[in-house]
Parts: C-alpha cells; structure tokens; sequence
C-alpha cells in the first residue's frame, strides 16, 4: 500500500473516473445506475471540497470517493451521501478504506456531522467495508426500486462523527 496515495480529484481525472465507476454499474451490486454520467453530470452534483482519488506511484488512478448533498434544505447541511468505487484489477489492496478515512476526515474538518449510503444487500464487501469505518445500518428500504427487470432492496448505512457536534 505504500505505493498508494489519496489526493484530491481534479478534472483531468475524469476519463479514469468515469471508467472505473462505469465498471462498478457493470459488476451489477454498486448502483441502481446503468450508464456513468458525464463528466459536466458528475461534476455538477459532486461537492469539490470532498472529492478524493487513489493513484499509485505511475499516477494511474485506482479509484474514487466523492460526496453529494442530500437536500437543499439548511437543516441538512451537514449531512452528504457519498459513492467509493475502486477499479476491479486493484480490488482487495484496502483503497476504498483510504479512500473513505480521507472522505470521513475532509467531511470533519468542514463539519459535516453525517455521511450516509445506499448499499445493495448483495455488496457483502462494501457492507463490511463501512462497518469497519464505524457506519451503522439505519435498515433496509425494501424493493425500493427495479433494477435489470428485478425489484432490489437497499441497505442505508449513516455515520455520525463522534467530534462534530
């Protein structure tokens, strides 16, 4: 792993972006999505501050974790919905984990109390993932939407920042 760092996303990583979340939407357990936005798409419902990408020592980016907010509403401000996704070649290094501790101590530094996901029950490794990072399952929205012609549950996952108050 020391060959890998996170640092923040900046346009020119767009096509390697867009390309690995294009590979989680075709694994079929990442998201209700079938086809990843466009860059303008992406860019325009991402908040920047809290945009993060793994690359190894070549510079190839690896993988990503960005945030959106949940409602326009003040009294929400402080609470986001992120997405991590990792290329499939570099699954199992532990980058969607510095991936997500960057994302949890960005969201902290500009008090943002809660982050939350959907997950599918299926993703048993995204799952683990985020209760290792201190997540908590709210529960689960069943059959909350159709996806390949199937109606698919979702599992919410929030955590709170134990220093955010």
């Amino acid at each position: 792993m020391a060959d890998i760092s996170v640092r923040p996303m900046i346009a020119a990583d767009a096509d390697r972006v867009l390309v690995i979340y294009q590979a989680g939407l075709d694994a079929g357990n990442a998201s209700f999505e079938l086809t990843a936005p466009t860059w303008a798409a992406f860019d325009a419902t991402r908040l920047t501050a809290h945009r993060f990408v793994a690359v190894d020592a070549a510079g190839t980016v690896l993988g990503w974790i960005a945030v959106s907010p949940t409602s326009t509403r003040a009294v929400y401000a402080g609470v986001v919905e992120h997405s991590v996704y990792v290329d499939p070649s570099a699954h199992g290094r532990g980058i969607a984990r510095r991936l997500l501790d960057a994302l949890i101590a960005s969201t902290e530094a500009a008090g943002i109390w809660t982050i939350q996901s959907g997950v599918f029950p299926e993703n048993a490794a995204s799952l683990r993932l985020h209760q290792r990072a201190g997540f908590r399952v709210v529960g689960v929205r069943e059959r909350v939407g159709r996806h390949h012609d199937r109606w698919r549950d979702v599992v919410l996952l929030e955590r709170r920042s134990p220093t955010v108050t």
